[in-house]
Order: structure tokens, then sequence, then C-alpha cells
């Protein structure tokens, strides 16, 4: 059971970081505007050296905004949950820390899910025949990375609980 639960510590801290870090940086998509060389994530964008606030209220930025803040503080309060199930003793009440954990691991994938495939589809249908050359970048990537880790730490929480179900149901009384 331990062990299922550091795994899933594991992915959960590495996951976490990386959604963060995909969500604060601006390397989602690069292209070339007027033979320079630009970037833009979910906050600013840059044309050249020089970064500016999008300012602009549009719809997709502010939903992909919004779920990748949503999915981080479901990894952010698995983690503490995780870490809870760990730390204490293995006396699990009605509701299971490491089933709570996984629950809010799983949330967390899917609001990173709903994230990337609202900014992919937009990206791809509308800026992508704005711009001629462009591609996603390294921050766009974490997200992804970010969705799988989420996902196995929810995975491993799950296997715990159900380790720790199989022993408690089949220890006699």
């Amino acid at each position: 059971m331990y062990s299922f639960m550091g795994g899933g510590l594991f992915c959960a801290w590495v996951g976490t970081i990386l959604l963060v870090v995909a969500t604060a940086t601006d390397h989602w998509m690069q292209y070339r505007l007027s033979g320079a060389f630009a970037h833009q994530g979910l906050w600013r964008y840059c044309l050249g050296t020089k970064c500016y606030l999008q300012t602009e209220s549009i719809a997709y930025w502010n939903a992909t905004r919004a779920f990748m803040i949503l999915s981080s503080l479901c990894a952010t309060s698995g983690i503490i949950m995780g870490i809870v199930a760990f730390a204490q003793q293995p006396t699990f009440t009605r509701l299971s820390r490491p089933f709570s954990a996984g629950i809010m691991f799983f949330a967390s994938t899917f609001f990173v899910l709903l994230a990337l495939a609202i900014y992919t589809g937009v990206t791809v249908s509308f800026l992508g025949r704005r711009f001629g050359d462009w591609r996603f970048s390294w921050s766009y990537i974490l997200g992804w990375v970010a969705l799988l880790m989420t996902f196995f730490a929810g995975i491993f929480y799950m296997c715990a609980y159900r380790m720790h179900e199989c022993r408690r149901l089949s220890t006699p009384r």
C-alpha cells in the first residue's frame, strides 16, 4: 500500500510542478510574425525579446486559464491529502484519504484535459490559419506531460485504496 502511495506522491509532485510551470510560462505557441520570431502563453505574448500582457478578453484563453488554475488547485489539494494519508496510521475513516487523493488527481487530470483540448482546438482551427509558420511549444507539451503524471498519481492512489480495502475485508473480525 505504501509503495503505491509513494509512487502516487512522486507523480503528484512532478505533475503539479509541471502544471504550474506550464500555466505560468509564455511558450505555448511559437510563430513567425513579419519575419520575426514570436511566442505566446496564456498570459503574455512576446515579439522578439519584448513581451506584452494579453489584455484581450478572449473566451478560449479565459477558459484555458481557468481550467489550468483549477487543475493546479486540485493537484495541490491532492498532494496535501496524499501526504496526510501517507503520514497517518492506516486507520481509514468512512471516506478514505488515498481514495480522496485519487479523486482529486483525476479531477486535476480532467481539468487539464479540458484546458488543453480547448487550446488545441482553437489554435489549430483559428490561429493555425492566421500564422503560416507556427508550432506548439514546450509549455504546451509540459501541460500534456502533467496530464499523464496527474493521471498516474490518481491510479497509484486508487491502487493503494483497493489494496487496503482488500486487506481489511480479508482479515477476520
